[in-house]
């Protein structure tokens, strides 16, 4: 069993809601920008944000926190083109919320985020001869910060935002696959773990340049979502219809057997 699952099974994870709850951190510094830009008149709700993520194409935090001020002001009767927004201003007070002000460390909501996942996790994934690596649109510095120092990974695969376009565009899970393919001789089956629609059209994105393989898009619930059942429901519903083949609670019930299931279920809809 494990000799079939190790030349067939690649899982490359997302970071943000998957390896660790941002909830408190990059929602909250968005939340944080947006009422700063707006003079204090509008601070976004979780649920405000979650839509707008929902359109697929604002997996960028700073990109989403300058569009949330765009529309708020264009509510105002303003035009896009009067505010003449400095993104760079946005960008660096989102980073004095997220990193903190000390440049040389982090002193801010990064340093309180939980884990979504154990090293233990992980370690079953490697046992049962199954590669896993990490893409993801945050900065390489933030991702290595949990990673590396919280979760004790000696130099794991990682493609992060200096190294490839923003999500939905997939080639940064074509170059995480590439680096964890280097031992494998044949092609293996991708499945791609995202909290957000921008990661489940990265993998629809990524079947429709390369269907030689099977590419499997595996959704999970952000905490921030799963506080009513009501909007973990229409939370789940959002990523199936984006192309979810599943969606979890939490990263960790991917299990191996799951893994398999799922490959086994995407190979009969392939013939």
């Amino acid at each position: 069993m494990t000799q079939q699952t190790s030349a067939k099974a690649i899982v490359v994870f997302d970071i943000d809601g998957v390896v660790r709850d941002v909830g408190g951190s990059y929602r909250r510094a968005i939340a944080d920008t947006v009422e700063y830009f707006t003079t204090q008149a509008y601070r976004p709700t979780p649920l405000d944000i979650d839509q707008l993520k929902s359109e697929g194409v604002w997996n960028n935090d700073w990109e989403a926190s300058q569009e949330l001020i765009y529309r708020y002001f264009e509510t105002q009767g303003q035009s896009r083109e009067q505010l003449q927004l400095d993104y760079n201003a946005i960008v660096a007070f989102f980073q004095s919320r997220y990193r903190g002000t000390d440049p040389n460390n982090f002193t801010g909501y990064i340093c309180n985020e939980p884990l979504l996942l154990q090293p233990s996790y992980l370690e079953q994934l490697t046992q049962a001869g199954i590669a896993w690596g990490f893409f993801s649109g945050a900065t390489r510095a933030s991702v290595n910060y949990v990673l590396e120092k919280r979760l004790g990974l000696e130099s794991p695969v990682l493609i992060a935002m200096e190294d490839a376009p923003g999500k939905p565009d997939p080639t940064g899970l074509f170059a995480t696959v590439r680096e964890l393919e280097n031992e494998i001789e044949q092609k293996s089956a991708i499945i791609y773990v995202g909290d957000t629609v921008a990661d489940m059209y990265t993998v629809e994105k990524a079947r429709s340049l390369d269907s030689s393989r099977p590419w499997i898009g595996v959704g999970v619930l952000p905490p921030h979502v799963q506080e009513t059942a009501a909007r973990s429901d229409a939370y789940s519903e959002t990523l199936i219809t984006a192309g979810a083949a599943v969606v979890l609670r939490n990263v960790q019930e991917l299990t191996p057997s799951q893994i398999r299931e799922l490959i086994s279920s995407s190979a009969q809809s392939m013939i």
